[in-house]
């Protein structure tokens, strides 16, 4: 709230200006859909069915995984407010309770399966042939790893194995070679890029608070994590209808820092009115991080004290046009 009042308050110094076409688009993700035994991974189903009422409104473009990324490779331009809907993990909710309302929409969406605890049968997740109805209905599936851990803590061998096996396990079970990838827990290091990367996919998903663009990094797209606290549907209409601010040179190159905490910086590529009322809110601290300009458009950020062990992030946001908020954000993992 400290924070959507300060830029609530930002808003007020800021010119008029005409939005400009672009590539952005905001990928959503879920887990859980009316499992509130789990709220950190859950989003209630009066919560979801909200966030499909407002995607549904008219306001804006609900398109595959796959136009958008297609989009980006061919260089077309996507529509204003440009969203995609993702859903990790497989969990039996997508199909009980994800999945007919999804449908009733019309909504594409994209699963990511960890193959491991469908191979075992669990109840807790859908099964191949849950799937292959799905996939039949017009859902598409990707690859999670095998069994979902997290890539910072694997050698590249096993990393890479992970990562052969779940794509064979996918194929074989729902006939189609997997082109997306998704990191589990989000968490991923320039080695682990690269992996993915060499591996043949079109693009990898991660999980921080950002819109996606067609200049971005294609294999670390940041998604936008949807639960039980992060549900409300002001916070969604805010994250939806968010805008990508146009940044370059961003640094460190690696999420996973050795120097903690980092020497963080970004270039803005464009002219973008209002850029002085850009805020960066560090997920350590409680009060938004200094920032030191550099020339017109070169933003340095500086932390006033460490990063805890374990993953980070930081938000930079500011007002922008119609009402829409820039945003763009960072991931880092301390070991």
């Amino acid at each position: 709230m400290i924070i959507l009042r300060l830029l609530v308050m930002a808003a007020l110094f800021l010119p008029p200006f005409a939005a400009r076409a672009a590539g952005d688009a905001v990928i959503l993700m879920y887990h859980r859909f009316g499992e509130e035994k789990y709220p950190t991974t859950n989003v209630r189903l009066d919560q979801f069915e909200a966030h499909l009422e407002e995607l549904a409104s008219g306001a804006y473009h609900v398109l595959p995984l796959a136009a958008i990324v297609t989009a980006w490779q061919s260089g077309k331009a996507l529509p204003e407010r440009t969203v995609a809907i993702t859903i990790d993990d497989a969990f039996a909710s997508v199909f009980t309770e994800a999945a007919p309302r999804l449908a009733s929409y019309g909504f594409a969406y994209t699963v990511f399966v960890s193959t491991r605890v469908v191979d075992q049968g669990d109840p807790g997740y859908m099964s191949w042939q849950q799937m292959r109805q799905l996939r039949d209905q017009g859902a598409s599936f990707a690859n999670h790893t095998v069994a979902h851990r997290s890539m910072l803590d694997l050698p590249a061998a096993q990393n890479r194995q992970e990562i052969i096996a779940a794509n064979q396990r996918l194929e074989a079970e729902l006939g189609r070679r997997p082109v997306f990838f998704s990191y589990p827990y989000g968490e991923f290091s320039a080695k682990a890029r690269k992996i993915v990367k060499d591996a043949g996919f079109s693009a990898a998903f991660a999980q921080f608070s950002s819109v996606a663009s067609a200049g971005a990094d294609r294999f670390a797209l940041p998604r936008f994590a949807i639960n039980e606290h992060y549900g409300g549907l002001a916070r969604f209409r805010l994250i939806a209808s968010a805008r990508a601010l146009p940044v370059i040179d961003q640094t460190p190159h690696d999420p996973l820092i050795t120097r903690n905490p980092p020497a963080f910086g970004f270039t803005v590529a464009r002219k973008v009115p209002g850029l002085r009322v850009l805020a960066c809110y560090p997920s350590h601290m409680e009060v938004p991080a200094r920032l030191e300009r550099l020339g017109e458009r070169r933003i340095e950020v500086r932390f006033d004290e460490p990063f805890p062990k374990g993953r980070a992030r930081i938000n930079c946001t500011m007002p922008g046009p119609e009402g829409r908020w820039y945003w763009f954000g960072a991931p880092f993992f301390i070991r």
